[in-house]
């Protein structure tokens, strides 16, 4: 089979592949129909996880490179005697989150955590989606029935954009009805935190971004102010819309010690801190101006604990994520669909869907 794979900093190619295998009981093999190309994915390609091929070589000896990739939707080809739920011909939605359902940390829905070797594993620890087939472990609690009037485009974001958002993002901010928001990063899960802090009715969602197309795109779905902090002082506009307060709750979407200093500086006494940004560097805290101010500060990697409550509400219209989903490659083009991605802001891209279909 083909895929993408990922054989070092800088380097990833098409290559061929076998077809997975069924390895545990609890497995399935899914023939892949749609995936998409996420922001970890580039951070690999630029050397952010060299822990990859590290982990690699501890285990086995050698490191033969890493299929990328971690959502998708698609069809299940067969599964292990264990799994239960699913059959072959299911159409399904794939977790970024595998999770055995089991261990102490997946009884506290700490899927991310998941100490059977589970957690974010697909295209980080075993090979992911990027694939024609793909090999998903506790296939019982970590796929999902695609519900046949659900967007394609949008189940693809139900892997991991989504949830991430709503969970790492908009819960772990604790954004209540008539609370002030500052979204810092508009990119696919800043733009899914804009979607879904708004099912909690806060007062103002004001969304920064560097680039005018993004920043458009979000007041299109829901936010109430912009901030181009390529040309205005972040920092400055957030306090001058809050009255100099500051906002309930900042949330950091881009992993950048830039974007991480304009949260640290425009929450107000008594707020929330959400980092969801992936960050490859040390940031500077600072906590001599932080320390009285009674903040709540989270990190955290999503545990796809929302993600059918989501799913539901896709189904319902309310969430217009499909807007997200601005070009559509072929798998065969998928090095191009890469290069976009890579260029986003040059490009206009949002989210990029990848198709497998004949």
């Amino acid at each position: 089979m083909k895929a993408m794979v990922y054989y070092g900093e800088g380097d990833i190619r098409v290559a061929d592949r076998q077809v997975p295998v069924i390895l545990e009981p609890t497995d399935a093999i899914i023939r892949m129909t749609k995936t998409t190309i996420c922001g970890t994915d580039l951070g690999i390609w630029k050397g952010k996880n060299p822990e990859i091929a590290a982990v690699a070589v501890q285990k086995s000896g050698k490191f033969d490179g890493r299929i990328l990739g971690h959502e998708g939707i698609g069809i299940i080809e067969e599964t292990g005697s264990a799994v239960k739920k699913f059959k072959k011909g299911d159409k399904v939605i794939i977790s970024c989150v595998s999770r055995c359902g089991t261990c102490e940390n997946c009884q506290k829905q700490l899927y991310a955590h998941c100490q059977n070797e589970g957690g974010w594993i697909m295209g980080y620890m075993i090979d992911g989606t990027q694939a024609e087939f793909v090999r998903t472990p506790f296939a019982d609690t970590s796929l999902y029935l695609l519900p046949p009037d659900l967007n394609e485009d949008v189940a693809v974001l139900l892997s991991d954009a989504l949830p991430t958002a709503h969970e790492i993002g908009v819960q772990n901010g604790d954004i209540k009805p008539g609370d002030t928001v500052a979204i810092v990063g508009a990119g696919p899960v800043g733009m899914s935190c804009i979607l879904t802090a708004q099912l909690y009715s806060p007062s103002q969602i004001i969304a920064v971004d560097m680039d005018a197309n993004r920043l458009a795109m979000a007041k299109e779905v829901g936010a109430t102010h912009l901030v181009n902090s390529a040309k205005e002082d972040a920092i400055e506009r957030i306090l001058e819309l809050t009255n100099g307060r500051g906002v309930d709750c900042a949330i950091e979407a881009v992993g950048l010690e830039q974007t991480w200093n304009i949260c640290q500086h425009v929450v107000k006494e008594g707020g929330h801190l959400a980092n969801v940004g992936v960050h490859g560097k040390s940031v500077n805290f600072a906590l001599e101006k932080l320390w009285i101010k009674n903040l709540t500060i989270t990190t955290g990697l999503v545990c796809a604990n929302t993600t059918g409550m989501l799913m539901k509400t896709c189904c319902s219209g309310r969430l217009p994520m499909e807007k997200l989903a601005t070009h559509h490659f072929r798998f065969s083009d998928i090095e191009k669909a890469y290069d976009v991605f890579k260029h986003a802001a040059d490009e206009k891209a949002m989210k990029v869907i990848v198709d497998f279909g004949g």
